[in-house]
């Protein structure tokens, strides 16, 4: 009997933690989704990398929370395999955002200061806004610390993007601008490989799992 009461107690734990996983996500989807929308705006109309490459990770945010939520309650398998697909898609991102910041530079334009630092100040409090609702997650498995790493990039990466506005105000070159689009870039391809090497190691380490709990006792 005690031992199927704490089984239930564990079960019911478990349950609830999985519901405001799924609540915590939702709200950081629409959160994402919309300011996708608010920055790829203001980057096409200022003319800056750094906000059009922060716009476009909220995008990718927004689809990573969004299969997040598909796998969350499944086995660990599942989710480390959508951990993985996350952490290639967020690689690719980083090598598009090291693209296209390298186009930016040969163009010479010089982006509008006053709307990146004003956008850059909003996306910070959007992506803090996330990151607090997440940080009791980020030592979970691969999916949930995937999440995690993104929305901690995120909030470096706008914090790079007010002092971006502030240094092409200051010296009026877009150089500010270039510089933070490719560490921002940086720090996708690092964050995409830790996502993909932990969830890695969860699938190498699953078939031995199972054969251990199914192991006969003696």
């Amino acid at each position: 009997m005690a031992g199927r009461c704490c089984g239930g107690s564990q079960d019911s734990a478990e349950q609830l933690n999985d519901q405001v996983w799924r609540r915590v996500l939702w709200i950081a989807l629409v959160i994402n989704a919309v300011m996708f929308g608010v920055e790829i705006v203001a980057g096409v109309t200022a003319g800056s990398a750094s906000l059009k490459a922060d716009a476009l990770d909220f995008l990718g945010d927004a689809a990573n929370y969004a299969i997040s939520l598909g796998v969350a309650g499944m086995a660990l398998a599942l989710r480390a395999r959508a951990a993985m697909a996350k952490g290639v898609s967020i690689l690719l991102f980083g090598v598009w955002v090291l693209g296209n910041t390298i186009w930016m530079a040969t163009q010479g334009t010089v982006p509008a200061a006053e709307t990146m630092g004003i956008v850059g100040v909003i996306a910070l409090v959007a992506n803090l806004t996330c990151a607090a609702m997440l940080w009791r997650h980020r030592e979970g498995d691969a999916n949930r610390r995937s999440v995690w790493i993104c929305s901690r990039n995120d909030a470096i990466g706008n914090i790079a993007v007010v002092a971006a506005a502030l240094g092409v105000f200051g010296t009026g070159t877009g150089w500010p601008d270039i510089a933070v689009a490719a560490i921002m870039a940086a720090l996708a391809l690092s964050g995409g490989w830790q996502i993909i090497r932990q969830a890695r190691d969860e699938l190498r380490s699953g078939p031995t799992r199972r054969r251990t709990e199914t192991a006969p006792l003696h």
